[in-house]
């Protein structure tokens, strides 16, 4: 594995930014990650992430291995190349789409169908490392086991010890020097357990952790204490992986506590449905009082999208069905949520990041 090294720049609290150390380069955090499930986020291209400042596009390796086939992907250079995108690349290990088909699970892992073709798949720890290693993403992650939420104290346990024992053949598995490896802590809404899965997850010393099984079903209350008993343990010189959340609450309160990047596709899923993220809350541009407004949707907002398209256009292209609104909303969302996180790293280093923190929230709780 190649070792992230991680360096603190400033504090605030609990919260941090600092600068993270990959094979093939650098990202500063707090991050959010753009998700790209099939080789490219939904409605745009590798040149729009560049545009936008992004660092590091998710692949999702359940999806890229069915179709079009690690081998493929590895013919072809590697996500990077395969998808035209000079920055970093990150892919998760195919367990929360794997466990979202109920498959069949057992201690040594999990046989599921293809959603393309109702074909019978085997994934193990093991090649789920082999898969990820072909697609060549610059950080991979273990395969874990989520379950969803609520479900009973057993259940949880059951996905803890085995999440614990598939790391640990993940970390024998990984050969790649210039690819790094993140482990993930499990353990539901029980901050015992949290904690516990991180301890377990830190002794067999992976280059990041990733914190997954949150915002699964329970509510931002029950999240964060777990949230916060697995980062207690977790080491400070090593990057801390909020798995799944993208919604603006929930990531200024995570970054409170210590995390360091995000992932989600809430930007595009809202886009292509014409919901904006803005800095006075949701907007819903087919909304009809829009119809005749010359506003951009967030008059803050400094994206290519707001200094060039009014409301009404966009509201104009929603009602006849024109794909390319999909494609500016969800270009104004992400491009949103990555500056949320550069505000995020000035209010830190200004020391004013929970004033910062409490306003998000008078917003979007």
């Amino acid at each position: 594995m190649f070792p992230v090294e991680f360096t603190v720049l400033a504090r605030d609290g609990s919260a941090r930014t600092g600068t993270a150390r990959t094979a093939r380069g650098d990202y500063t955090t707090p991050l959010f990650m753009p998700v790209g499930t099939r080789g490219a986020v939904k409605y745009l291209s590798a040149d729009d992430y560049a545009r936008l400042g992004a660092r590091i596009v998710l692949g999702n390796t359940y999806h890229l291995m069915l179709r079009p086939g690690a081998e493929v992907v590895r013919g072809l250079g590697g996500l990077g190349a395969f998808s035209g995108w000079d920055g970093l690349t990150l892919t998760d290990s195919g367990g929360f789409q794997v466990f979202s088909l109920e498959p069949q699970v057992d201690d040594d892992g999990v046989t599921f169908r293809s959603v393309y073709d109702g074909d019978r798949h085997r994934f193990t720890p093991e090649t789920a490392v082999e898969v990820q290693e072909a697609l060549g993403a610059d950080i991979q992650m273990v395969l874990d086991v989520c379950p969803p939420l609520p479900s009973p104290p057993e259940e949880i346990r059951l996905a803890l010890e085995r999440t614990s024992a598939w790391a640990a053949r993940a970390r024998s598995a990984h050969r790649r020097e210039d690819q790094s490896l993140f482990g993930i802590v499990q353990g539901g809404v029980s901050a015992s357990m949290r904690a516990e899965s991180a301890r377990r997850t830190v002794e067999l010393d992976f280059d990041g952790y990733g914190i997954g099984g949150l915002s699964v079903g329970e509510t931002r209350e029950e999240m964060l204490p777990a949230l916060a008993a697995a980062i207690e343990h977790l080491p400070e010189d090593r990057p801390r992986y909020l798995m799944g959340v993208g919604d603006p609450a929930s990531m200024v309160e995570a970054i409170g506590l210590g995390v360091d990047q995000f992932d989600c596709v809430l930007q595009t899923r809202l886009g292509r449905h014409g919901t904006a993220l803005t800095s006075a809350g949701r907007l819903q541009l087919s909304n009809a009082v829009h119809a005749r407004s010359d506003e951009p949707i967030d008059p803050s907002c400094g994206c290519e999208v707001c200094r060039r398209h009014s409301r009404g256009f966009i509201r104009h292209l929603l009602k006849t069905g024109e794909p390319t609104a999909s494609r500016l909303v969800s270009l104004h969302n992400v491009a949103w949520t990555l500056q949320l996180m550069e505000d995020s790293r000035m209010a830190i280093e200004a020391g004013r990041f929970d004033a910062f923190r409490r306003a998000v929230l008078d917003v979007w709780e």
